[in-house]
């Protein structure tokens, strides 16, 4: 098959491309290599990739429909896994107009090229961030998720809202997966995994928010990858006698499915700093602060759904995936 891969020097983004390529499977990576966080990261995620025969890189901004249309109408993918967007809760804060191009124009550009080309599944990526004011635990993707407390996790929703009406009006099959707290190898620069382990071993003082009373559903990467490539091949179909009153709302009469994509095991903040403080053998040093703008106090995935449509279960536990990281880290880094 011929995948569309949309943020292919992203963390989860070259991964699942590796994946694909392993499987055999054709690959375009779509990514305009921003300035986000750290250019050499993305391009050194990508050299592996590039070598590979069955793998092309297209250097597009998702918010040019043009493009996007002419790249759809070339290539004619089978499917789709749409992971790129502009990240992060905090800087959605400072630059909320940043999210406007890549998060709703961008998104609506894919649905187009879909719609245009027949292709057979989409797959894109939402967010944990979602669920906002929800205090019920474990969540799940039958509860409401109308009160986001950032502009990130806002567009996340949107992509929801704008992927099931085309499913509905055009027949179009489309996955969304709600991601929780991905870390590990090659992980983002602007997430905590990555800052504790850099901030510790260069001596510099680490910010624990809310006083370290906080609780993440630590999802180590390759269970991500296998969960993302497990779903594509689960294409959703209509479900005629569903309704409002009575269906989840991640289901729908139309093609559309949403999923929670987690470890379903919450670890505390302190917790999981004490397991990079034990594999570096470095104390930390820290700044214990209130809960910050955009922050929720836990996160916690129930996963059931995704686990009856793929038999998706994570393997990979905090110490070994937190060992994982640190050891990527000073390798990378030569640390």
């Amino acid at each position: 098959m011929k995948y569309l891969v949309t943020g292919a020097a992203g963390f989860i983004g070259a991964k699942v491309s590796e994946e694909l390529l392993k499987k055999g499977h054709v690959v375009v990576g779509l990514d305009i290599i921003n300035d986000y966080y750290d250019v050499s990261l993305k391009e050194s995620r990508l050299e592996a990739l590039l070598g590979h025969p069955n793998f092309s890189l297209k250097k597009i901004d998702l918010a040019s429909s043009l493009d996007i249309s002419e790249l759809f109408k070339e290539e004619q993918f089978n499917r789709v896994i749409h992971l790129a967007a502009q990240a992060g809760v905090r800087y959605s804060i400072e630059n909320p107009m940043a999210y406007a191009d890549s998060n709703l124009v961008g998104h609506l550009n894919i649905l187009e090229g879909c719609r245009h080309n027949k292709v057979e599944h989409l797959i894109y990526a939402s967010s944990s961030s979602v669920y906002g004011l929800n205090a019920k635990t474990p969540f799940a993707t039958s509860d409401t998720v109308d009160h986001p407390v950032s502009l990130y996790a806002a567009t996340k929703k949107s992509n929801e809202l704008m992927a099931h009406s085309y499913s509905h009006l055009y027949n179009m099959p489309t996955t969304g997966l709600r991601f929780f707290t991905v870390y590990g190898p090659w992980g983002r620069p602007d997430m905590a995994p990555y800052i504790f382990t850099k901030k510790i071993l260069d001596g510099e003082t680490i910010d624990i928010n809310n006083n370290g009373d906080m609780w993440r559903d630590f999802t180590y990467i390759d269970d991500i990858v296998e969960g993302v490539i497990r779903i594509a091949d689960v294409v959703p179909s209509h479900t005629p006698d569903w309704t409002v009153e009575s269906g989840t709302p991640a289901s729908s009469s139309a093609p559309y499915k949403i999923y929670n994509i987690g470890h379903g095991s919450p670890i505390n903040l302190m917790d999981f700093v004490k397991a990079i403080e034990s594999e570096l053998g470095i104390e930390a040093k820290k700044n214990f602060r209130g809960m910050q703008p955009g922050d929720v106090y836990q996160t916690y995935a129930d996963t059931q759904d995704l686990f009856e449509a793929t038999g998706y279960k994570p393997k990979v536990g905090v110490q070994e995936g937190v060992a994982n990281l640190v050891r990527w880290y000073k390798e990378y880094y030569k640390v």
